[in-house]
């Protein structure tokens, strides 16, 4: 277990007798929501100095598939046929991030978010106009809209109207994993930041702020073993992500979390996050987190997922990360993949990431092997049987197109370890509309601003594809205005 442990003592304004480098805007953390504030600040005019850790932008974000989550009928959606408005995102959102989703966060991210696309491609990111049909968490292809959030599935189509709302920058020989959409969505924005005259100060580690009367005024940080002083004469941005890489955070706020795979880089480590905490600053959703389910959507939805008493307990073509989350939340994260010959002879040999365990002719058999209780899987699949056999899933509502009887041979994919479950954090600093940071009075902190995994955004509790890249660059581009305007 790594035990990062950092001094956040804030220094006070008065016993800094001088600064190595100064701004009106200073920004934090060089992934999509600290390059999109220091854009957002640059275009109104300010002078932008962006702090970054490593030795270029990118972060978590350029690693990342590259989905963003927008709708309400962009100029994409509108050239791919598809009817949207901002009332039906709402909804969508509302329903599948919570419990405790931020209402007035939600209302400004539907109501702008066609707007937010046209900056999108004003910032030179090309999208395709064309629709993913296939069954990858993230295209292969360079199709440009996708559904990624399950909103086509129970319970959210009898909730909203479902539409595809994940806007993918096109981009041709992707590597997932190592080069994909998300390094072409940083490419465009690190030439629009530069465009802009915003400047970069790489392998520099933030480590505390200065405040002067409770007001943030700069911050203090370390290059290459040295002290740096940086004076913010408009405000601090804080965008360096969430606290995935921090042991000691998770094992106190998200202690369900410790053991299992990270999605990330090492700089999520929650310093942004602890710094702010050290002048009051308050935090949300603090155990709150994405849980990526192994597998994709052409092995999971056809088969049935059973816990570790032979019972299935969710729809099984729903969004992989909510799947993810029940599995680890209400399963205590053990689950088993269940389908047959014919399932997995449908299965393209590119999406056979998971391996049977267990192969048997029938279910007892399976569930001996697998150690259910005895006749509990063989009950569950004659139940799942009967109704599959009318197109019908009266208790968790698969859709139709997904289900058939399964029949022998039977497979079992043993899913009852951490190890198929990967995660990263959503709760962090608590702030309004515009990135102002709330002390735990309520109040804002003057000064002070945040954005992306560093903050508690459109993905309270509940998440889906896109929504860190969309939720990043629409309020980083927010909190990058705000703090000039302030």
């Amino acid at each position: 277990m790594t035990e990062p442990q950092f001094d956040v003592t804030p220094a006070r304004a008065r016993d800094i007798t001088s600064y190595d480098i100064e701004s009106d805007v200073v920004v934090v953390g060089g992934g999509c929501a600290g390059v999109s504030a220091a854009i957002g600040a640059g275009a109104a005019g300010a002078d932008v100095v962006l702090l970054e850790r490593t030795g270029g932008l990118g972060g978590a974000s350029a690693m990342s598939g590259g989905l963003i989550y927008l709708g309400g009928g962009t100029a994409l959606q509108r050239a791919c046929g598809i009817e949207d408005t901002s009332e039906e995102m709402h909804k969508f959102l509302m329903a599948a991030t919570g419990p405790g989703p931020d209402e007035a966060k939600i209302t400004a991210y539907c109501e702008g978010s066609v707007a937010h696309y046209d900056w999108l491609v004003e910032c030179g990111i090309p999208f395709k106009a064309s629709i993913y049909g296939g069954t990858f968490p993230e295209p292969e292809t360079d199709d440009g809209l996708m559904y990624s959030g399950g909103e086509d599935t129970y319970p959210w189509y009898e909730i909203a109207t479902p539409a595809p709302r994940a806007h993918i920058p096109q981009m041709q020989d992707k590597k997932p994993g190592e080069r994909s959409a998300g390094w072409m969505l940083m490419h465009h924005l690190a030439e629009t930041a530069e465009r802009h005259g915003v400047r970069n100060e790489f392998n520099t580690t933030v480590e505390r702020l200065v405040v002067d009367d409770g007001a943030v005024v700069g911050l203090v940080a370390r290059r290459f073993g040295d002290s740096v002083t940086i004076r913010a004469r408009r405000g601090v941005v804080l965008a360096a992500g969430g606290f995935v890489y921090n042991d000691s955070m998770l094992a106190h706020h998200a202690p369900m979390l410790l053991g299992l795979n990270k999605l990330g880089t090492d700089a999520d480590d929650g310093r942004a996050i602890l710094m702010a905490q050290a002048i009051g600053a308050a935090v949300k959703h603090m155990d709150a987190s994405e849980c990526a389910y192994a597998g994709t959507t052409g092995l999971i939805a056809p088969s049935i997922v059973v816990n570790a008493h032979g019972q299935r307990f969710i729809n099984e073509d729903t969004y992989f990360g909510r799947v993810g989350q029940a599995v680890l939340f209400r399963q205590d994260a053990r689950s088993v993949v269940v389908l047959d010959e014919e399932t997995w002879e449908k299965v393209p040999p590119y999406e056979r990431m998971l391996q049977p365990t267990s192969v048997c002719a029938t279910l007892a058999e399976l569930e001996s092997e697998m150690g259910f209780p005895a006749g509990s899987l063989e009950q569950t699949v004659t139940t799942y049987n009967e109704h599959a056999a009318e197109g019908k899933d009266p208790i968790f509502g698969k859709q139709q197109h997904w289900l058939k009887p399964l029949r022998s041979p039977f497979a079992a994919i043993d899913l009852r370890s951490k190890m198929f479950l990967t995660v990263f954090t959503l709760g962090g600093l608590d702030t309004t509309v515009d990135g102002e940071v709330r002390n735990v009075s309520g109040e804002t902190i003057p000064g002070l601003f945040a954005a992306g995994r560093t903050t508690s955004g459109i993905p309270a509790a509940g998440y889906l594809s896109g929504s860190s890249l969309g939720d990043g660059t629409f309020f980083g581009r927010r909190a990058g205005r705000a703090a000039v305007a302030d």
